[in-house]
């Protein structure tokens, strides 16, 4: 076979390194720069498989991408890890891909040097939207974001974990640059691609691959969104989420909008839509409370509820705190739940609520004037209303908000600071914010019984709060045992399953001591409870 065959149609590529590697994988013979681009030099890379100088995570990827390619087809270009010795910098190519007839099933290669890649993993849906903006503000080429739905791939006969590579390589070798796809729940993926080839190319490549690695019965759907149109990176991301939570709760079975110009637009018409809605759901305070017990770890009585917002029967509230949060209607929210959480407490003269703030209702003086007032407009409520402040949102000006907070203790309510640990901004939180009450995140409550660091942390918290005056509350306290153990680690109160889920009215204490009771005979639960209440609760 002659050179001008073998590397007809890589008179485009400034490539460093010339492949061809034939059916078996092994390499025929390389020209260029190997040692600079893999480390071999050209010269001994003849007969070497090609996975002996490609990093192990990439192989899924690069071998999807040569079982897909048809006669005359070109892959590529996507960026794989090179295979380095151990403590060695790690070091990346650009690869290029044709299958020429003339070759006999042979793949001519060009590999380029290249700076560095994305994880060889499936996104998280964060970090997909943040490298899907980096790869378009830096892309040379259009770009558009494809949706691939694979029909009947949960009911593949192949092993979950390999099958699950294998769609990961699948996908990237279909990917700008070999980038990672995301996922966007059972069967549904998306990806960032080249606007190249159309749609059916890129499921012929999928169904090709697939069949050739002995999966049957999955079919594949797939279409695109021009990531074009836009170009205030706020407005791309915006269009972007606004794409993947379409596709992830309809599906495919709509026709996707001409451009992300489009998208944006119909992202901004849902969100006045939704605006409309929850505001209107504030206003007339469509919303019930629910009551969870926290109890005083001496001597095991209640000292006060935590006071639970539910919407509907649409299962965790969180969602719609978030879209309160995002559209600048959480204050509105916050100031409603407050509203009625009071007219509880007028009802009942004995209890003590705790009402959550966001984060966000704290940047300006609007919601602590009106609880100031309502405070003081009912005297009978003073010394039995405590404040809750989420995370859920971070507090820009601590120094102000911590002015926010001092007005509101003066007249008798105590603050607690929510889920301590499980935020980044905690311990700038404590530092800054004068707080009566902190409640340390279940995740740490959970593993408390069994030692190690989540001991040792709780331990030095508890210690660090006592010098503090600052009393603690553990939450997500779901068996005995944990009771046991945060109550040796010096912790003043405890809430969670062991004394009772939310309900639509506080619970006595006979109510109290039969949910402990059950509790402590079904310690079995206490892990699929936990997870049920943080999904399902707000608070």
């Amino acid at each position: 076979m002659s050179t001008p065959h073998r590397f007809l149609g890589f008179g485009f590529a400034g490539a460093d390194l010339l492949l061809e590697i034939r059916p078996d994988g092994r390499v025929t013979f390389g020209l260029g720069a190997g040692e600079t681009v893999v480390g071999v030099a050209d010269t001994a890379l003849s007969n070497r498989p090609w996975t002996s100088f490609v990093a192990t995570e990439d192989h899924g990827m690069v071998e999807a991408m040569f079982a897909g390619m048809g006669e005359s087809a070109r892959a590529g270009p996507v960026v794989v890890g090179i295979a380095t010795p151990p403590r060695q910098p790690s070091r990346y190519a650009s690869l290029t891909a044709i299958r020429l007839p003339q070759n006999q099933g042979a793949i001519s290669c060009a590999l380029a040097r290249a700076t560095g890649r994305g994880p060889a993993v499936l996104h998280s849906r964060e970090s997909f939207e943040a490298r899907a903006a980096e790869l378009l503000a830096g892309a040379t080429q259009e770009l558009e974001l494809a949706f691939v739905e694979l029909g009947g791939l949960s009911k593949a006969d192949t092993d979950p974990n390999k099958l699950q590579a294998l769609v990961a390589g699948v996908l990237r070798a279909q990917a700008y640059r070999g980038e990672a796809p995301t996922s966007l729940g059972t069967e549904r993926y998306a990806l960032i691609r080249a606007r190249e080839d159309t749609v059916d190319s890129l499921t012929d490549r999928i169904d090709r691959t697939l069949a050739n690695a002995g999966v049957r019965g999955v079919s594949t759907e797939a279409a695109a969104v021009p990531m074009t149109g836009l170009d205030r990176p706020r407005q791309v991301t915006q269009a972007l989420r606004f794409a993947l939570n379409q596709v992830m709760e309809h599906g495919l079975g709509k026709a996707l909008p001409s451009d992300f110009a489009a998208v944006l637009e119909q992202s901004l018409r849902s969100t006045l839509s939704n605006a409309g809605q929850l505001g209107a759901a504030i206003r007339h305070k469509r919303f019930s409370l629910a009551y969870q017990p926290v109890v005083l770890l001496t001597d095991g009585s209640v000292h006060h509820h935590e006071v639970l917002v539910r919407f509907g029967a649409n299962g965790s509230p969180f969602p719609t705190i978030r879209l309160a949060e995002e559209l600048d209607l959480i204050e509105s929210l916050d100031v409603a739940i407050l509203e009625e959480t009071l007219a509880v407490l007028l009802r009942t003269p004995d209890m003590i609520l705790a009402v959550n703030v966001s984060g966000r209702s704290l940047m300006g003086d609007s919601y602590v004037d009106t609880a100031l007032r309502l405070v003081r407009e009912n005297p009978d409520i003073q010394g039995r209303l405590m404040f809750e402040l989420t995370e859920s949102a971070a507090v820009e000006d601590l120094p102000a908000a911590d002015r926010r907070l001092q007005a509101l203790r003066a007249v008798g309510c105590k603050w607690c600071l929510d889920d301590f640990g499980a935020g980044a901004a905690s311990l700038a939180y404590l530092q800054q914010l004068t707080l009566d009450l902190l409640k340390i995140d279940g995740r740490y409550i959970r593993d408390l019984q069994h030692g190690g660091r989540e001991a040792t942390f709780v331990k030095h918290l508890v210690n660090m709060c006592a010098e503090l005056k600052v009393e603690t509350l553990a939450e997500m306290v779901e068996t005995a045992e944990a009771e046991d153990a945060v109550r040796r680690a010096g912790v003043d109160y405890a809430q969670g399953w062991l004394y009772g889920r939310a309900t639509e009215t506080p619970a006595d204490a006979a109510a109290l001591t039969a949910s402990r009771g059950q509790a402590r005979g079904d310690g079995r639960l206490a892990t699929r409870m936990a997870r049920e209440r943080k999904q399902g609760e707000w608070g």
